[in-house]
């Protein structure tokens, strides 16, 4: 009989954060299959599970090890599958040795836990009733711009990872698109130094990097496009005509905009030209 291949979610921070079924899962598995064994061995040695074997399966090897894991689970050896950090296979290896499992019909159980995208919606200061992930964008290039271009004009939030040597670009293009546009960073999600921030991307490229916090694991929440322009004009030109000298205009054109349902976008346009 074949083995089963179990995707189980670890903590992206906190150790306690592993369920009892992923510890029980992990303590009782011939094999774990890691992203980076060194990081995963301090894992089982909190839990005190002692896996028979302990393989690395990455994104450079990747198709060889999910071979080799795949003869494995067809020898009757049940194997756990692990990232770094987070849930398996979401902007993490582990989907080919997955898509073997299943074509060789072996059973795939999937051990749900933690995930940054769920822990930064959980948290996030921003309504959202639809948004898509699209993990790491491109990292240079025009292919970096069209990655968020395509963001700021989907009607969705969206949801992003961001390396920390390139948050402050991430910020400062989605600044130099759309100024007013809010969204949210989380940093350090679930460890010592967790912070949620909300802004306009000028404002949180700021307090980042005058508290020296650009470093660190970034998940980003982005807010949709207004397409939109209702609201109430009159009352949103009020209150601009009431802070708009105190404030930057992004923040003046954010706090109007909720307040009077006014796209952020307009409300942001009015107040560069009235000041041009």
């Amino acid at each position: 009989m074949a083995g089963c291949l179990y995707v189980v979610a670890t903590p992206i921070g906190h150790l306690r954060d592993l369920s009892r079924r992923a510890e029980d899962v992990l303590s009782s598995v011939a094999i774990v299959a890691a992203e980076d064994t060194r990081r995963t061995s301090v894992l089982l040695a909190e839990i005190g599970a002692s896996p028979q074997q302990l393989i690395a399966l990455h994104t450079h090897n990747e198709r060889r090890q999910s071979e080799r894991v795949l003869g494995n689970l067809t020898d009757g050896q049940d194997v756990a599958l692990v990232s770094d950090a987070g849930t398996p296979c979401i902007s993490d290896p582990g989907f080919e040795l997955v898509r073997l499992a299943h074509e060789s019909g072996i059973r795939v159980v999937p051990v749900p836990g933690a995930s940054a995208v769920s822990t930064l919606l959980s948290a996030a200061p921003l309504p959202v009733t639809s948004y898509r992930f699209v993990g790491f964008l491109a990292s240079k290039g025009s292919a970096r711009n069209k990655g968020f271009k395509a963001m700021l004009n989907d009607s969705s939030a969206t949801v992003f990872f961001e390396a920390p040597h390139r948050m402050e670009d991430a910020l400062r293009r989605i600044g130099s698109f759309d100024a007013a546009r809010e969204l949210v960073v989380g940093r350090e999600l679930t460890k010592v130094h967790e912070e949620i921030l909300l802004g306009a991307a000028d404002e949180l490229s700021d307090s980042l990097k005058e508290r020296g916090a650009l470093r660190g694991e970034f998940v980003c929440l982005l807010s949709g496009m207004e397409l939109a322009r209702g609201g109430d004009l009159e009352l949103a030109e009020r209150i601009l005509k009431e802070i708009g000298s105190e404030l930057p205009p992004s923040k003046a054109a954010r706090i109007a905009a909720r307040i009077s349902g006014v796209d952020r976008s307009l409300l942001y346009e009015r107040l560069q030209q009235s000041s041009a």
